[in-house]
């Protein structure tokens, strides 16, 4: 069964965030929320758990998981990032967004395409998931927590808990933190390419 952490959405409590990392680092699957929905997350290197979120969401290997980072300084380890595209997310971060970025040798092969070497890439604006990110001290291998059948994010922690109790090693109760998945926006080529409209708002990027 899982643990169940009720995380202060404004100040979230350091003893709470590092109990968090533990369980991460110990090779955990956890929810936390994010500024677009609850997510599914775990430790970048750790390909147990992320065959975990595979199972809980039945994704196939075609799926692109996303690096969700604490600030820009932790994209270009993962990412190939121009000055371009750097002024870009710059812009639009942190908030709702997604970016699809070609990948550095740094990213696990398991978590890419398996015939494109791309990765998502995301700065939420959200304290939990910043604090989280901090205390961590690396990118959380990440997955919106959509479940099999449905087609927006969950936003009730306790439907949550009721459904994946079993399925998961931490819970956090963060609060309501939006029910619309992110904008995915594509820097693989030259021109930038929306993707998907969700929660991030577009026209102060000039696409």
């Amino acid at each position: 069964m899982s643990q169940f952490f009720q995380i202060h959405p404004e100040n979230p409590q350091h003893r709470l965030v590092k109990q968090v990392v533990d369980i991460l680092r110990s090779g955990g699957v956890i929810v936390y929320p994010t500024d677009s929905g609850y997510a599914l997350g775990c430790a970048i290197g750790d390909k147990q758990a992320s065959e975990r979120i595979r199972t809980i969401r039945r994704l196939d290997d075609k799926h692109n998981f996303t690096l969700v980072c604490k600030d820009l300084s932790e994209i270009a380890l993962y990412a190939k990032v121009d000055n371009q595209q750097y002024r870009l997310i710059k812009r639009a971060t942190p908030g709702p967004f997604t970016f699809l970025l070609s990948a550095t040798s740094e990213v696990p092969r398991r978590l890419l395409h398996p015939k494109r070497r791309q990765i998502g890439i995301r700065i939420p604006d959200n304290a939990i998931a910043s604090s989280i990110l901090e205390e961590l001290g690396e990118p959380i291998m990440s997955s919106t927590l959509i479940l099999p059948g449905e087609t927006a994010p969950q936003t009730d922690p306790y439907d949550i808990r009721a459904t994946l109790e079993h399925q998961v090693d931490l819970i956090i109760d963060g609060g309501f933190c939006g029910f619309e998945s992110t904008t995915v926006v594509s820097l693989l080529d030259e021109v930038p390419e929306v993707i998907r409209q969700g929660a991030g708002d577009v026209t102060h990027l000039n696409l």
